[in-house]
């Protein structure tokens, strides 16, 4: 086994994979402050679905601990922690700087520190560095940083982490080629090294920057062509007959990359006296949409003869993606908030969902087996999950007659109305 010994911090959606990745080669040790995360991956078992229950078995390199004592033993410290936003949209960098503030005391002389937490250009050298330094050590000379933005796709099993292309960097050229060579023996995509760690920052921020203008574009097309009375979906695809015409199609943005990462390069962008009008002006745009598809409803419901007051609606679909059961920043609740205030009962479905979860959410909801026992006044098909896709008759089967059945990511054939 070679000599590094891996601490992954933080086991979420981005540290488990990376750390069943290590572990292939090295020994590593997975790090979470959550004991019930840590009990259910020492019994095998992981509750985003991104590793099978066979695949924790076989890695025999793999331990996991919620205690930090354990972590003295390694002497590389991969930090995959969560870079929430706060109820003002800011960077919420409190998960960051404890990860940091807790290296500090265990940190020796040259151990590496890499973060691969999205953030801004900057943030590692200005708010974790520091954090690293109160130990008495510096870095570059008693230890290295580097910066390697997570590329993890949630739900997707054919891009697996060893096959997405790995950007990395170090706060050196030293580090940033032992930084490099680290992930490139288990990254078979390889790997691009960046010439700083600011550029490795920005260059993960602008990914999903872009992703969101991009399809704020689209849903403000979609406001356009509903007003037209035009199928939004019908237009994209006859304008994607086009080579260059880039192909995405509208719903709502939630999760925790593109729904927030735009708040911390639009942070960093204030900070320097700039006005990020586009970003900030695509975020509104995507931020509106469950309210649209709300407003929608209520006019389907009303077109189709059905009281709005007590109206009974079943939502299919919760988390902010398909056949991913992560709920996190999810904006379908959005949407029941919205049509709660006209006075309609709301119910959610979701396959995916855990017990857990649905008690974080807080929200009525009928378990996926059960929903065929019950009729409703409209159906919305939120999220595309593979469960929905193309079952239209037993969705329609679910709605009083006349059927009123909201599609939002277009799962269906034949809705009564889609976005």
């Amino acid at each position: 086994m070679n000599s590094k010994k891996i601490a992954i911090i933080g086991l979420g959606y981005v540290g488990l994979p990376l750390a069943c990745a290590f572990a292939k080669q090295y020994d590593v040790i997975g790090y979470d402050i959550n004991q019930s995360r840590i009990n259910d991956l020492s019994n095998n078992f992981d509750k985003t679905r991104e590793v099978s229950v066979e695949q924790l078995k076989n890695i025999s390199s793999l331990t996991f601990t919620s205690s930090s004592d354990d972590l003295k033993a390694a002497n590389v410290f991969i930090v995959t922690v969560p870079t929430p936003i706060d109820d003002n949209n800011l960077p919420d960098m409190s998960p960051l700087v404890n990860a940091s503030k807790m290296l500090s005391q265990i940190l020796k002389e040259d151990d590496i520190v890499i973060y691969e937490s999205t953030v801004y250009p900057g943030a590692t050298e200005e708010v974790c560095v520091p954090e690293l330094e109160k130990c008495g050590l510096k870095m570059n000379i008693d230890f290295g940083v580097g910066y390697s933005p997570e590329r993890i796709n949630p739900g997707d099993k054919n891009r697996t982490v060893e096959t997405i292309l790995k950007v990395t960097s170090g706060s050196n050229d030293y580090y940033a080629d032992i930084v490099d060579e680290l992930y490139k023996s288990v990254i078979t995509a390889g790997t691009f090294k960046a010439s700083s760690l600011k550029v490795a920052e920005a260059s993960k921020v602008i990914e999903n920057t872009q992703r969101d203008v991009n399809i704020a574009l689209i849903n403000e097309l979609a406001l356009i062509f509903n007003e037209i009375g035009i199928d939004t979906h019908e237009v994209i695809e006859a304008a994607a007959t086009k080579w260059n015409f880039i192909k995405l199609m509208p719903g709502l943005v939630g999760g925790h990359c593109i729904g927030v990462d735009p708040y911390y390069l639009a942070h960093k962008a204030s900070s320097l006296g700039l006005n990020p009008n586009l970003i900030l002006t695509s975020r509104a745009i995507n931020n509106s949409m469950a309210k649209f598809v709300a407003e929608q409803t209520i006019k389907r419901l009303i077109s189709h003869g059905k009281n709005i007051k007590d109206a009974r609606i079943l939502i299919l679909g919760i988390t902010f993606k398909e056949n991913c059961p992560d709920v996190r920043n999810t904006k379908v609740t959005d949407i029941g908030n919205e049509l709660e205030k006209y006075g309609v009962e709301i119910s959610y479905s979701d396959p995916w969902v855990t017990h857990e979860d649905w008690q974080y959410l807080g929200v009525q909801h009928l378990e996926f087996e059960e929903i065929e026992n019950n009729s409703f006044d409209g159906v919305i098909v939120a999220v595309n999950h593979a469960q929905f896709v193309g079952e239209d008759n037993k969705i329609d089967s679910l709605c009083t007659s006349p059927r009123v059945v909201i599609d939002v990511k277009g799962s269906l054939d034949n809705p009564t109305w889609r976005l």
